[in-house]
Order: C-alpha cells, then sequence, then structure tokens
C-alpha cells in the first residue's frame, strides 16, 4: 500500500513496479500515469488493441487521509481486495516553505499544524492500523514474509539548509524519523520492519526513479529502525 501515489514519488515507483508488485495506490487529487481498475491506455490509432501498460494494474483509491475514518477505509479496502499487506509505504507528503523565516511570518506556525498532520500523524495511523487489522497476530509469517512499513522522510529532518524557509517541514520530518525508531521498536514484537528514507530534493538533485529503487531495496533488506539518507543515488546508513 503507497500513499502519495499521484505525488511525483509515487508516480515513478508506480510506474516502475506495477509489474512486480500488486499495488493499491492511495490518492488525495491526482492518480499514478500507470492502468488502474478504473482507467486503461488507448493506442488512438487502434484503439481495438490490446496494450501491454494495461496488464499490470494498480488498485486506486481515492481518499483524503487528513479526514476522519479515512485511513480505516483505505486499509479495509486494501486488506478486501488483496487479504493481505506486506509493505506500507507512507509517501504521502506535505511541504510549503517559509522564506521569510519563522519569526518574521506568522503562516509558519500557522503551518505546523498541517505539517505535523499530514508527515507525522497519518503515518502513525496507517501504520498502527494495519498492525491492529492485520499484522499484530501473525508474527511468524510477517517474518517470513519480511513485512515492513517504509515512511519518506527528507534530509532536512537532520540537517539545516539555511535561508530557505524549512523550519516546519523540517521540524514534521524530524519527528517522523523519532517516530520510525520507536514504531521499528515495538512492532519487532510482531515481525515487521520500520524504516524511513530520506533523499534529498527529488527530481533537482537526485533523480526521482532512483528514490523509487531506494524505495524497493528497502523493502528487501532486514535492518529495522533506521534513517537512510540519501544525497545523490547512493543511499547511506
Amino acid at each position: 500500500m503507497l500513499t502519495g501515489a499521484g505525488g511525483v514519488l509515487g508516480d515513478a515507483f508506480c510506474r516502475r513496479y506495477a509489474r512486480t508488485h500488486d499495488i493499491v495506490a492511495v490518492c488525495r487529487t491526482r492518480v499514478p500515469a500507470v492502468a488502474s481498475q478504473h482507467e486503461s491506455f488507448v493506442d488512438p490509432l487502434a484503439p481495438d488493441a490490446d496494450l501491454a501498460d494495461n496488464e499490470a494494474r494498480v488498485f486506486t483509491v481515492m481518499a483524503d487521509l487528513e479526514q476522519p475514518g479515512q485511513v480505516d477505509r483505505v486499509v479495509e479496502l486494501a486488506l478486501a481486495r488483496h487479504d493481505r499487506i506486506d509493505v506500507l509505504v507512507n509517501g504521502a507528503g506535505h511541504q510549503r516553505h517559509h522564506p521569510r523565516g519563522l519569526v518574521d511570518a506568522d503562516g509558519a506556525v500557522q503551518d505546523l499544524s498541517r505539517h505535523l498532520a499530514v508527515n507525522v500523524a497519518v503515518p502513525l495511523q496507517l501504520a498502527v492500523r494495519v498492525a491492529q487489522l492485520f499484522w499484530r497476530d501473525r508474527a511468524a509469517e510477517n517474518r517470513a514474509e519480511n513485512r515492513s512499513v517504509v515512511n519518506i522522510s527528507s534530509l532536512s529532518g537532520s540537517r539545516v539548509y539555511p535561508r530557505l524557509g524549512q523550519g516546519v517541514y523540517a521540524a514534521s520530518k524530524a519527528a517522523l524519523n523519532q517516530l520510525t525508531r520507536h514504531l521499528a521498536d515495538e512492532f519487532d514484537a510482531f515481525g515487521v520492519r520500520v524504516n524511513a528514507l530520506a533523499p534529498t530534493s527529488f527530481p533537482g538533485l537526485i533523480p526521482t526513479e532512483d528514490v523509487a529503487d531506494a524505495i524497493a531495496r528497502l523493502d528487501r533488506e532486514t535492518i529495522t529502525g533506521r534513517v537512510i539518507a540519501m544525497e545523490d543515488d547512493r543511499p547511506s546508513r
């Protein structure tokens, strides 16, 4: 299950991994540019042709995860569709910079609640709900399937980039990093790993596809409780 599936990173992940993964693509307003249960690709010159792009479809779920009841709804839909959730990728995020700084811009203080809601509370709620509904009583199975949570953080959660106005956003990602470590400690009891991937700016400084591939690699690993920094195409721990 991937949140933020209609964003830059979510779209890249779906396009690269729809053929190898059964993806529940959770979207708020935009959907990824892949075939789904609702949409297919059509060749205008041969509208009846079977296209390879339609062979692998994601299951899209439209939801505003900030609204009451929506976290429960998407988890229940994912389980109804596939009877299992092997990896939760918390890719949805809110980012708003305040170039005038924290002291001179009331907007920074006003934006704090939404940054914490989207970047911290929603990932926590999703991870906890999947654990309650599916993972908690399946420790042996979880370990055998190498189930995990991947939280998408940012290098700004551990570094200061001067004069970019990232203070509130960075604070929310720092909170997500620490939440990741605590979830890893608790989820270890039932065999589910929890890690965070903290890339620098994409696609400006690193290709978005490299970040998508790093998510897939992290899902295949056995580590837990790590925040993986990604300054270029080489993750560092």
